[in-house]
């Protein structure tokens, strides 16, 4: 079973350095990770150690909606498999996963089969969301507070179709960090992104209630720990 040694190789490879937030977000100036960054870290690294992806698409579903502007957009969700397959010996295992993306053309199909791609990958592979983060590289700015109770999609669906699956894909990641009972993570994720009140508003809408409480009563728990 060649293919778990693979993989562990590849996560050795990239457990020191991460894929960083390299790319900016030229409306709000924020930060995020983009496919390409992924593909161009992980290309070199599955050749030199014999490991394939393979996808598989197996379900999509389609929704048209509506913005503040009155222009249609495509929102897609992709069902996928991804065989990791050890070239030495055919050995495999496949990830399940699924992918979101939005689209006022013909790319949300595309954009949705990315985000699957990278967060199977991230998953599989255990990468670091930074290399090594220093306390001093950013200052946070404390955002208006969200009510749960007043969470609704209407501040998500106003917002551009980039900030919405910029959005999509720190939900995942704080998704992904709740999945695993890694609160801490999940929490400090959410606030290094420096978020504006809209923005905030419709990550918060993208969370489920049982999500949202989570967060909160962690927020709450660190506040109460933090000496007077």
């Amino acid at each position: 079973m060649k293919v778990y040694e693979a993989i562990n190789k590849v996560q050795a490879a990239l457990a020191k350095d991460g894929i960083g937030k390299n790319r900016k977000n030229q409306q709000q100036g924020y930060s995020f990770r983009g496919i390409d960054d992924v593909y161009n870290a992980l290309a070199p690294m599955l050749a030199a150690n014999g490991l394939c992806i393979l996808p598989r698409m197996l379900s999509r579903s389609v929704e048209e909606r509506i913005n503040k502007n009155g222009t249609a957009l495509f929102y897609v969700t992709v069902e996928a498999e991804f065989d990791l397959v050890a070239a030495e010996d055919g050995s495999k295992h496949t990830i399940r996963t699924y992918g979101e993306a939005m689209d006022s053309g013909d790319k949300a199909t595309n954009k949705a089969m990315s985000a699957a791609y990278k967060y199977a990958c991230m998953q599989a592979f255990a990468i670091p969301t930074e290399g090594d983060n220093d306390a001093d590289a950013s200052t946070h700015q404390v955002a208006a507070k969200v009510s749960a109770k007043s969470v609704t999609r209407d501040t998500f669906d106003n917002l551009s179709p980039e900030d919405q699956n910029i959005l999509r894909d720190i939900a995942m990641e704080v998704k992904f960090f709740i999945s695993r009972g890694d609160m801490a993570e999940a929490v400090d994720y959410i606030e290094a992104q420096e978020l504006n009140a809209d923005l905030k508003s419709g990550l918060w809408s993208l969370f489920e209630p049982t999500e949202r409480t989570a967060i909160k009563k962690h927020q709450q728990a660190a506040k109460q720990a933090v000496p007077a």
